[in-house]
């Protein structure tokens, strides 16, 4: 006798140690610890609570956390306890922190069974793909440390065994005793296995449901190639499986088992259902409908050998995944007493989701409304929504219930569009609820259902339409789609509003396959994301009040766009027109010297053969005789570099570059600038270490790791820069392009060349591409990575491109980033031979170089791309524009004109001229940030907190006089003007020389007392008169001449002093100044050098709490563990003495 399927239950694997997860506000009790802190993108002033932030005030505080067993509770605040770390549970946290961040009335601790952080269940089947459960996190792991200290704490692999309602606590499986003052259950469901089934506990029986459940069948799956694997259950989750098997590229064929007549049978009719069969077959997965399943066929060891069906046919396979269902987990409500639904299962919630039990509440796929249980990431949102609200706002506001959800659903199921919405079976069970009416009668009834259907059915074309009206067709009830979607997110507010029609029907379905959503039509109450619940007016609002200036803001702060995806491009089009309609719209032209984008300015460039400035400037500036400004003269340097590969400083391409291009290296704090040699691969020989640390040594620079593999050597003064990089060169080095908008480094884990796991070789895939791309400019800088197996050691999933090595060759992902705004990268092609790596990353690289905006990575590029990376793939993979031969052509000619740029400036004696200090003198000032020693090294001490607000520009001079400073044979006449510093007495001068017109000022910009305005570009409004030099550290603008010389145009709080200047016959510049103590008593570099005294040490506290612990193990920086261990000083010193320890030298 069959019997109803029972669930599997997904419990959290015990602790075996015994150890508890301690909380971030004490010293962790053990190494297993996986507590955290969590919060929204909050502001510190948004956080600013003083009592969230008090740290334990003893360590043996902490401790008794470990002695007693339990999390002593805040007593200030509420907790709120919720059990259950998936979907609905974070919902319900994000939402409540984001209400109670000004009340701050509630900790939260969050306890859930599976070994990870919230992750996206709807989503799960891309994880075949990625093998990275991070992909799937709904939150980065450092996105919940954001939370001040105490206010929300996750356990991670813990169960909740029991409730203790009297005392108001719950204990879990590691024997801990958590408080609450309210309990919310998020406990969710389990996949159904059919354990009247014989043959149900086979080995290669399988349910689809959590990380655990796919990476048990990707195992099973490796053992089994070629065999055929078997989904049984024809709904959402089913074709999501079949998908999933179909990725894994092991089983030989895929067959889906569905008992009805047609698939997705619970969102569609039997033509609707009917037209996905047909789309999932021509996939390649096989459908067997009307079946269902009587036995599973073992063999002797308990192994899947095949299918028997009720009607006695068989089928081989070797594995079963079933995808038939799921059930509420209800076990521990029912345990404790609380009140489940006996038919189906679930906790019964009342309309304010509160359960039986005072304080005590259940919401997502656990919970029972009205006798029902939803499946459905939406409505737990919803529920989730209800209650975060209620339990912060109901005090000043009418408290929520939560009423019908809506149960519409659109999906991308196997490539194939699916969408049902509102009462969509209204014509076959009776409407559940009339527009001013009660609900006609449901299945059974004897009156013919009060509804009309309107259908449309290509099959062509595979689209299916029907749309559920009442009689009189006034009103729209419901609906499907199949294929075409796109008018689903105006179909479902008709549903909800019950807005009366002010169109014929038909046009619902004929006027559908105009255009794009553009959301005009859209009221502000209209539900745009229905994962998350945001409406139009969210991000309306979001955006004209300022919190959102950008999409990923829109995503960040409304959750919009996080869930599924699917409503992203309505999402963007109401955040542009949004913007648009506040006179914000964001037009992409580069700077007010310019009515083009980059990417136009690019074409013109290309296409009319403009190698300099000025001729850009002429061809498509809106003033021809315009010097340009600091924003469009180092994006027309760099789209120049694109195309002809030119060195930075010959005399037409020097002005155009900012500080970092225009010395080859970064300029720092202190004025100095970094050195970092190429490191390929980042393989480096001991040779080069050598070289390297002997430079380092000779030049007292500051050593430091970057993360992209190299060896960043700090604090090199620009007149030093010339012969360390010979001395680099000299021992085979080149420059790093570390400075520059172009390829930076290709990150590589050791792969097959030592890695045991590797199944790749990543060292030298990726050698060979930053030998191939090192040097190309781009609009932004460009990182790469190689990771020899699917552990990703070498991160490539973050970087603009990145490879991981397959069995059949290498996954190629592009569009990724870290720094401000992190960003995976997306799937472009999948196991690419070695040999075709190269044609596409060519493509795609050159794509980037010629249509990205300014300034914008290859992330927010694909972002801001119509169609994102499928329109990416299709021109990079599939040339649908026909250019792919040209992109290669373009790539191949970069390349193959590469020059070491640093080794042209060593041989080019006009070039070396540039890096000295003063033009004046041979002098130089060194140290204009006392330097500070630390852990052995030297850098510059902190930044003070203010700027300097003197009044340079309306000082009174005693007396001025004009003095000789330079020689006027050392500046150029080039169209974008030049500048040397100089130096009289121990002030730092700027001279500008522009378009023939001579301009002083002083040399250090106030706003960091930093001595390089010389430095900075140039920039003009000639409609308006002004010229103004922009700062190279953060952009102060100073006006060079007229009434106004001297202001900063963006910071009214600075300026500069400016003097008179002219050059004479003798062929020397005059600048009128005061005598030199009056000078340097104002201006004079000692002065305003920055003292460490000045500073304050932001670890002081820290590094007093840190010596009170204490640090067994632990050594100075410099020293030895060993007990006769000469330490690094006396180490490094006798291996270049040319012994070590005695020894006649190294053996080579």
């Amino acid at each position: 006798m069959a019997t109803d399927p029972v669930p599997i239950l997904t419990h959290g694997v015990e602790p075996t140690s015994g150890d508890m997860h301690s909380p971030p506000s004490s010293m962790p009790l053990s190494g297993n610890g996986d507590w955290a802190t969590k919060g929204e993108n909050l502001s510190n002033s948004e956080w600013n609570d003083v009592e969230a932030n008090k740290l334990p005030e003893t360590i043996e505080k902490m401790a008794e956390i470990g002695e007693i067993g339990e999390i002593p509770k805040t007593e200030s605040r509420k907790r709120i306890v919720v059990v259950g770390f998936g979907m609905v549970g974070i919902a319900f946290i994000e939402k409540l922190m984001k209400l109670d961040v000004k009340r701050r009335e509630y900790d939260v601790v969050v306890i859930g069974d599976e070994p990870h952080l919230a992750y996206n269940r709807v989503g799960l089947t891309s994880y075949f793909q990625h093998r990275e459960v991070e992909n799937l996190y709904l939150n980065p792991k450092d996105w919940y440390s954001a939370m001040p200290e105490g206010s929300l704490n996750y356990h991670l692999n813990t169960l909740v065994t029991e409730i203790d309602s009297n005392n108001k606590t719950v204990k879990t499986s590691a024997g801990l005793d958590v408080p609450y003052d309210v309990l919310v259950l998020a406990t969710g469901s389990d996949a159904l296995l059919p354990r009247h089934t014989p043959g149900y506990d086979a080995k290669g029986v399988f349910v689809y449901r959590t990380i655990e459940d796919l990476t048990k069948l990707i195992d099973f799956a490796n053992t089994r190639k070629g065999t055929t694997g078997a989904v049984v259950g024809g709904g959402l989750l089913g074709l999501e499986a079949a998908k999933a098997m179909m990725d894994l590229e092991d089983f030989g064929k895929v067959k889906l088992i569905e008992r009805n007549r047609w698939v997705l049978s619970r969102q569609l009719d039997g033509d609707a259902g009917g037209m996905v069969v047909e789309q999932v077959r021509s996939l390649g997965v096989d459908v067997l409908l009307s079946k269902r399943v009587g036995k599973i066929l073992v063999s002797e060891e308990n192994e899947v050998e095949g299918l028997v069906f009720e009607d006695g046919e068989k089928m081989e396979c070797s594995c079963v995944c079933f995808a038939i269902g799921i059930k509420a987990r209800d076990e521990l409500a029912r345990k404790t007493g609380i009140k489940c639904a006996d038919r189906g299962g679930g906790i019964v919630v009342n309309p304010d989701l509160s359960t039986s039990i005072p304080d005590i509440y259940a919401i997502g796929e656990c919970a029972s409304w009205e006798n029902q249980t939803f499946g459905l990431i939406a409505p737990g949102v919803e529920m989730a929504d209800v209650l975060a609200f209620n339990l912060t706002q109901a005090k000043v506001h009418s408290p929520r219930t939560f009423k019908r959800p809506d149960l519409s659903t659109k999906l991308k199921l196997l490539g194939v569009e699916v969408a049902s919405f509102g009462d969509f079976f209204a014509d076959r069970d009776g409407p559940k609820e009339m527009p001013g009416r009660r609900a006609a009668g449901r299945k059974g009834s004897v009156a013919p259902h009060p509804v009309k259907a309107l259908t449309y059915k290509d099959p062509f074309q595979q689209v299916y339409k029907k749309y559920l009206f009442t009689l009189d067709g006034k009103y729209l009830l419901g609906g499907m789609m199949i294929g075409d979607t796109k008018d689903y997110v105006k179909l479902v507010p008709m549903v909800k509003t019950q807005k009366l029609l002010e169109i014929p029907p038909s046009e619902l379905i004929l006027g559908a396959s105009k255009g794009d959503d553009d959301g005009d039509d859209l009221p502000d109450d209209t539900q745009i994301c229905s994962c998350h619940n945001v409406t139009k007016g969210d991000v309306v609002k979001a955006t004209k009040d300022g919190t959102c200036k950008s999409i990923g803001d829109v995503k960040s702060c409304t959750k919009a766009g996080t869930g599924c995806g699917g409503c992203m491009p309505l999402v963007q089009t109401i955040f542009n027109k949004t913007m648009a309609s506040m006179g914000n719209e964001v037009k992409n032209h580069l700077c007010p010297h310019f009515e083009y984008s980059r990417a136009d300015i690019y074409n013109i460039v290309s296409v009319k053969g403009l190698k300099e400035f000025p001729e850009v400037m002429r061809e498509c500036g809106r003033d021809p005789e315009s010097l340009g400004c600091e924003a469009c003269k180092p994006t027309i340097g760099s789209i120049i570099a694109s195309l002809y590969n030119k060195h930075l400083l010959d005399t037409p391409n020097k002005g155009l570059q900012d500080t970092n291009d225009r010395f080859l290296a970064n300029i720092q704090r202190n004025g100095t600038f970094s050195v970092i040699p190429r490191v390929s691969g980042g393989e480096i020989t001991a040779e080069k270490l050598i070289i390297i640390g002997m430079v380092a040594k000779k030049y007292n620079l500051y050593c430091k790791i970057t993360g992209g593999q190299r060896i960043d050597l700090f604090g090199a003064r620009k007149q030093d820069l010339l012969p360390i990089w010979q001395e680099l060169i000299d021992g085979g080095m080149e420059s790093g392009h570390a400075y520059a908008k172009s390829l930076r480094t290709v990150k590589s884990c050791v792969g097959t060349t030592w890695c045991r796991f590797g199944i790749g070789d990543s060292v030298g895939m990726a050698i060979r591409l930053e030998e191939r791309y090192k040097s190309i400019r781009g609009p932004h800088k460009i990182k790469g990575g190689v990771s020899g197996c699917v552990r990703e050691c070498a991160e490539a999933q973050n970087k603009d491109f990145g490879l991981i090595a397959t069995e059949h060759g290498f996954n190629i992902f592009v569009g990724g980033n870290g720094g401000a705004k992190p960003r995976h990268s997306e799937l472009l092609a999948k196991d690419v031979p070695p040999d075709d790596v190269i044609p596409i990353l060519d493509r795609y690289l050159s794509f980037y170089i010629r249509t990205a905006d300014k300034l914008q990575r290859t992330a927010r590029w694909i972002e801001n791309m119509p169609g994102g990376i499928k329109y990416l793939q299709e021109v990079i993979l599939e040339d649908k524009l026909g250019i792919a031969a040209d992109l290669e052509k373009q790539m191949e000619q970069l390349v193959s004109s590469f020059f070491c740029e640093w080794t042209e400036v060593l041989k080019d004696p006009l070039k070396r001229a540039h890096f000295s200090q003063f033009a004046n003198t041979d002098e130089n000032i060194n140290d204009t940030i006392e330097p500070t020693q630390e852990r052995g090294q030297e850098r510059p001490s902190y930044w003070p907190k203010d700027s300097v607000t003197e009044d340079f520009r309306g000082h009174k001079w005693t007396e001025l006089s004009w003095q000789p400073l330079v020689k006027a044979e050392e500046f150029q006449d080039t169209p974008t003007g030049d500048s040397k510093a100089v130096k009289r007495g121990d002030t730092q001068l700027a001279v500008f020389k522009i378009r023939g017109k001579w301009y002083c000022t002083q040399q250090m910009c106030p706003h960091k007392r930093a001595f390089v305005l010389s430095d900075g570009l140039i920039g003009d409004d000639v409609a308006n008169n002004k010229l103004w030099v922009s700062c190279p550290y953060h952009k102060r603008n100073y006006e060079l001449g007229g009434e106004n010389a001297g202001k900063c145009a963006n910071d009214e709080s600075l300026n500069i002093a400016v003097f008179p200047v002219e050059v004479r016959d003798d062929g020397w510049v005059y600048v009128k100044l005061p005598s030199v103590e009056e000078l340097d008593a104002l201006l004079g570099t000692e002065r305003w050098k920055i003292k460490k005294s000045e500073t304050t040490d932001p670890f002081e506290a820290l590094d007093k709490k840190l010596k009170a612990v204490n640090a067994k193990g632990r050594k100075g920086t410099k020293l030895s563990h060993l007990e006769s261990g000469l330490g690094e000083e006396k180490k490094a010193a006798m291996i270049l003495a040319g012994g070590e320890r005695g020894a006649g030298g190294l053996d080579w």
